[in-house]
């Protein structure tokens, strides 16, 4: 069983004197942030492992998919909680929402795990970049959501790219080169199910990596 939860950052004043600390502007930092305001849902056992994933909807809104109901905090209105068990059958077409950071693993002789946007601009001269951003990132997430279909028991038939963007992880000082970046696509589309048990295990776990900065997370309805 897991749980789907949306959950709220409080209107209190005291809260909301945090909210620099809570919300920072900065990207990376934000997504942090996040990430720890995340855990307090989950506190009590230091030693234990994140076991949910998480989407940050704006405006202090998060939803959140975990093993175990999210406790009350008081950084948080009280959660809207539900069961998260889709009921689902081979050929079922569902729409899905997902954040994810799409990596590849390139062999040589040494193992390389990169980003799929970057390492198809990274092919271009500087000034085409921009250009041809979005392009190559749809070209990229729809090879990528079809290698996830095929493991994960699903056929994507649709696969639209919502927004591109890079984040530096938090901490990082110096020069922009080499500084630790990653990528967020912001996905949505239509897949088909074709192996139910195999999809929902993947839907519990989450898609890409980066899911301690709210990547992963797939939304799904029916189509």
């Amino acid at each position: 069983m897991i749980y789907l939860s949306r959950v709220r950052l409080s209107r209190d004043p005291q809260v909301a004197a945090l909210d620099a600390l809570l919300d920072p502007a900065q990207g990376g930092a934000r997504a942090d942030a996040h990430h720890r305001l995340i855990w307090s849902l989950f506190a009590g056992d230091p030693t234990a492992e994140r076991d949910f994933l998480w989407r940050a909807e704006g405006e202090g809104a998060f939803i959140v998919q975990s093993v175990c109901p999210p406790q009350t905090s008081p950084l948080f209105e009280p959660p809207e909680i539900r069961e998260h068990a889709p009921d689902l059958r081979p050929g079922d077409r569902l729409s899905y929402l997902l954040r994810a950071n799409a990596t590849r693993d390139l062999r040589g002789e040494k193992r390389n795990r990169v980003d799929i946007v970057m390492h198809r601009l990274h092919g271009l001269p500087k000034a085409d970049r921009n250009a041809r951003r979005l392009d190559l990132a749809a070209e990229a997430a729809s090879e990528w959501m079809a290698g996830q279909g095929a493991r994960a028991g699903f056929e994507a038939l649709r696969t639209q790219v919502q927004h591109y963007q890079t984040l530096t992880l938090p901490g990082h000082r110096g020069k922009r080169r080499g500084e630790p970046r990653f990528g967020i696509l912001d996905l949505t589309g239509e897949i088909a199910v074709t192996d139910p048990k195999a999809f929902l295990a993947k839907l519990a776990q989450g898609f890409g990596r980066a899911k301690g900065f709210g990547c992963g997370l797939m939304l799904i309805r029916r189509a």
